[in-house]
């Protein structure tokens, strides 16, 4: 009984929905597909963060770089969101797929809304010094400041969070070594939303370039209490 059900099911065409969502970045390749592109973009978000972080302790002699990879990150950081935020809502709203692959990390579920909420007000407050400079930093300063520790320390216990789905990825261990033998469909949707999330970021870097010399002239950081 079960030849035919295959036999029909092979020769059922394919619509074009299906060939679009199997292409698509966050339907393609399933729960798989979506933990591959999660898992990807926080990679990149460790090497970006670990630049950042680089930049602190010489802030003064680093401020260039810091505010490039700051609007650099903040594409990664959105597709981050939106894939993590994907899986969420699929299976919470009941989807079999994911529903089968069972609920995100308990650590991961208990720590997202901050991970959100402290993202969201990093990036506004990093954005408002830029806008308004050295001589208006008052509060933008100090709320960049706390809530950018927050977040670090929040964000490094995200991706902790997220080791072994990254090991699966990179072929560490079984299940990665079963991952890494095919990826799962829709790898061309992942790529084109990667790429799409660090050039948007680099756009946003470059085109804001000639605020940055606000805070890298001579004096920007007179007053400047660490």
């Amino acid at each position: 009984m079960a030849r035919p059900t295959l036999e029909r099911e092979r020769a059922t065409p394919d619509s074009p929905g299906d060939d679009l969502r199997r292409r698509s970045a966050f339907t393609g390749g399933g729960t798989d597909g979506n933990e591959q592109l999660t898992t990807v973009t926080g990679a990149i978000l460790i090497v970006l963060l670990a630049l950042i972080g680089f930049t602190i302790p010489q802030l003064r002699q680093f401020i260039s770089v810091h505010l490039f990879v700051g609007m650099l990150l903040i594409g990664p950081v959105l597709l981050k969101m939106v894939s993590t935020g994907y899986r969420f809502v699929r299976y919470y709203t009941g989807n079999p797929e994911y529903r089968s692959k069972g609920p995100p990390e308990l650590i991961l579920r208990l720590i997202g809304p901050i991970v959100v909420l402290t993202s969201v007000v990093v990036f506004a407050t990093g954005i408002a010094l830029l806008i308004v400079g050295p001589q208006h930093r008052d509060p933008w300063l100090m709320l960049h400041k706390v809530s950018f520790i927050v977040w670090v320390v929040f964000m490094s216990l995200h991706v902790l969070g997220h080791l072994p789905a990254m090991a699966r990825a990179l072929g560490i261990g079984p299940t990665g070594r079963q991952q890494r033998a095919g990826a799962a469909p829709g790898a061309a949707g992942r790529w084109i939303a990667l790429t799409g999330a660090l050039l948007s970021g680099l756009v946003l870097a470059l085109v804001l370039i000639p605020d940055f010399s606000a805070w890298t002239s001579h004096g920007a950081f007179v007053h400047h209490h660490h």
